[in-house]
């Protein structure tokens, strides 16, 4: 009966404790959604926006505004640069999985990568945000410096 008592108790608890980590992490997703600075990217002609999310590590990225920077392809999947100090990424989730037009932070390595294709799962990389509609295939293609700044109102 006692091993029958213990049991239940390490099963109840075990269960709460899985429920909070979902809701920390639904919790998290949703604080992440809820920001609206606008960024703005220009290079030659073209200005694109993007919507940044809440988090301490897109705190930091904007902090740092504006960037003018050169972009390097990466793998063929993403333009990456490094901004002039690592930003910051306490707190971040493990990691994260890109999708088309996604803005993040890779902080084993310190640069920031703009997905022009979806990627797998990467542990060490951080949401900062999404490039509005379609405008990632235009920055795929971007030559010369471009410009991150926030968007006046």
């Amino acid at each position: 009966m006692k091993i029958f008592f213990i049991t239940a108790i390490v099963l109840v608890f075990g269960w709460m404790y899985w429920l909070s980590i979902d809701s920390n992490k639904s919790t998290i997703k949703a604080q992440d959604q809820i920001m609206d600075t606008k960024l703005k990217i220009s290079f030659g002609e073209t200005q694109l926006t993007a919507t940044l999310f809440d988090n301490p590590t897109s705190r930091d990225f904007i902090s740092m505004l504006p960037i003018t920077t050169e972009l390097e392809d990466y793998a063929s999947n993403e333009k990456i640069f490094y901004p002039e100090r690592k930003l910051a990424d306490s707190g971040a989730l493990a990691g994260y999985k890109p999708s088309k037009g996604d803005i993040t932070y890779y902080a084993p390595w310190g640069d920031v990568a703009i997905f022009y294709k979806d990627f797998s799962y990467s542990t060490g990389l951080i949401s900062l945000g999404k490039i509005d509609e379609n405008g990632v295939d235009k920055l795929k293609n971007a030559d010369g410096p471009v410009t991150f700044a926030l968007m006046e109102e």
